[in-house]
Order: C-alpha cells, then sequence, then structure tokens
C-alpha cells in the first residue's frame, strides 16, 4: 500500500461546552490545512472537510458530542495525532505551538 492511501481514524469526544464554534473550527481547520493528507470529520454519519471552517460549522457539533477524525495521505498519522491533541485540549491555541506544557 502506497503511503497516499494510508488511512487512520480516531473518535473522540468535544470536551469543550461550546463544541465546534467559528474559533474552534478556525483552530482545526488552520491545523488541518498544514497537512497534506486529506482529513474528514465525522458527527452522525455526516462528514466534513477538515480543512474548510465552514464545513466544519455545518456539522454543527456540540459540547459533548463525539466526532471522527479521518486522515488520508502521507502524514496521516501525523496529522491525526495533532488534530485529535487540539480537539482533546479543548481546542486550545497552546496546542499550535511546540513549546506549550504537556
Amino acid at each position: 500500500m502506497g503511503t497516499e492511501t494510508v488511512r487512520h481514524e480516531r473518535t473522540v469526544r468535544l470536551p469543550n461546552p461550546g463544541g465546534i464554534h467559528a474559533r474552534t473550527a478556525a483552530r482545526f481547520a488552520t491545523l488541518a490545512r498544514s497537512y497534506q493528507s486529506r482529513i474528514l470529520v465525522t458527527k452522525d454519519g455526516h462528514a466534513s472537510d477538515g480543512k474548510s471552517l465552514l464545513s466544519l460549522l455545518l456539522l454543527g457539533a456540540a459540547g459533548e458530542d463525539e466526532v471522527t477524525i479521518s486522515t488520508l495521505g502521507a502524514d496521516s498519522r501525523e496529522a491525526l495525532d495533532a488534530l485529535v491533541s487540539l480537539v482533546q485540549r479543548g481546542f486550545s491555541s497552546c496546542a499550535l505551538q511546540e513549546d506549550c506544557p504537556t
């Protein structure tokens, strides 16, 4: 299997009370766009482009909802790990910086 077809996915619960709103969608999409892989976020059978702020907002994901993040491409493992970390940190911008405390 070529690296361009490597797919990873993980289901995570949105820990922040507001779920995916404008600020969190922007942080997610910005981080997603830094990877070459295709990124999808799925909730209740509806998939959105993880690199599109508007597409993420249309999911209507609220706090405590579960979403599945899927990545497909050469850097899919790294992309998935980074995006899951961002969600688990409650979309804190700290997740985008190398020097954040763990």
